[in-house]
């Protein structure tokens, strides 16, 4: 990868991990089932007149839309609006790794390599210890709903994996915009039902509200979406993955700097075990090489 892409991959973990951070001023102003309608009907809007459908029949991109959209982004919005910590939030979310692991293999029959079991292992102590002895100056609602929204992001995942095994390839960039369409009315008929009464359509007007649903749609969702989805066509997956990992690093440092808050001792332990456990899962054979190399070299 030259200097100019790992700039862009090093870009899209910056926007994503300050995307917890926006989300938190967005739910401020606009509530969580309306944030997402908006969210989408921003993406969707604009999106659809750039971007190509991608060859995908669709119920495909319906499936996709409501797990990737309405699905890990209501509980996601909804456990931020009940205090999740941002900086939080942006680690529990990482467990997607593992539910799509578990998800896998309960729908498509997938199996764990050695690698990916250690890691599961180690990511679910890294929860325990966030949600168990970490739990104080957390609501468990919001905790609970955090992995809501992590395991509907795994069957998102795990759908992607469903359409490429029937034989589609389809453009993520194309597969995200295309999608978006399917959570907007079932985010707005929630937000009738639940958020009524709760609207304060200036507060939604307000500079902060519009700049964060402008951020999630078109910065968090079309820049960077649409960025990672060049940098896979040009490079291999195990090599644009790994910058994902910065996420929660970005997500924890800029919502301490710009919301103050600070994760108690056992949550950041909690937090470094977890994305230690995702390091096993995603790299535990390529470490495990590079800790060869000198060994055999001596030899």
């Amino acid at each position: 990868m030259n200097w100019q892409d790992r700039l862009i991959a090093l870009a899209i973990v910056a926007v994503w991990g300050f995307n917890f951070v926006v989300i938190k001023w967005g739910v401020v102003g606009v509530p969580p089932f309306l944030l997402g309608a908006l969210r989408f009907s921003a993406a969707a809007g604009i999106g659809l007149l750039f971007v190509r459908r991608p060859a995908l029949p669709w119920r495909w991109l319906l499936l996709y839309g409501l797990t990737m959209g309405l699905g890990q982004f209501a509980c996601l919005f909804s456990a931020v609006k009940l205090g999740m910590p941002a900086g939080l939030a942006s680690i529990v979310l990482q467990s997607s790794a593992f539910f799509t692991l578990l998800i896998g293999m309960a729908w498509l029959r997938e199996s764990f390599t050695r690698w990916q079991l250690g890691g599961l292992i180690v990511g679910g102590v890294g929860l325990y210890l966030i949600g168990g002895l970490g739990a104080a100056g957390m609501p468990l609602a919001g905790f609970l709903l955090t992995l809501c929204a992590a395991a509907s992001w795994a069957f998102s995942n795990v759908v992607v994996r469903r359409i490429v095994g029937a034989g589609y390839k389809p453009d993520m960039l194309g597969l995200v915009v295309w999608s978006s369409l399917a959570p907007i009315l079932p985010f707005f008929a929630l937000s009738a039902m639940f958020e009524s009464a709760s609207i304060d359509w200036a507060q939604v007007a307000s500079g902060k509200s519009l700049f964060a649903i402008a951020y999630l749609a078109l910065v968090a969702t079309l820049f960077g979406y649409g960025q990672w989805s060049k940098l896979l066509s040009r490079h291999a997956a195990n090599v644009v993955a790994p910058y994902s990992l910065l996420v929660p690093l970005v997500g924890v440092f800029s919502s301490a700097v710009t919301l103050g808050e600070r994760l108690s001792f056992w949550q950041l332990a909690g937090g470094v075990v977890l994305v230690s456990g995702l390091v096993i899962n995603m790299l535990g054979p390529r470490l495990l090489a590079l800790a060869r190399r000198p060994a055999l070299g001596r030899a």
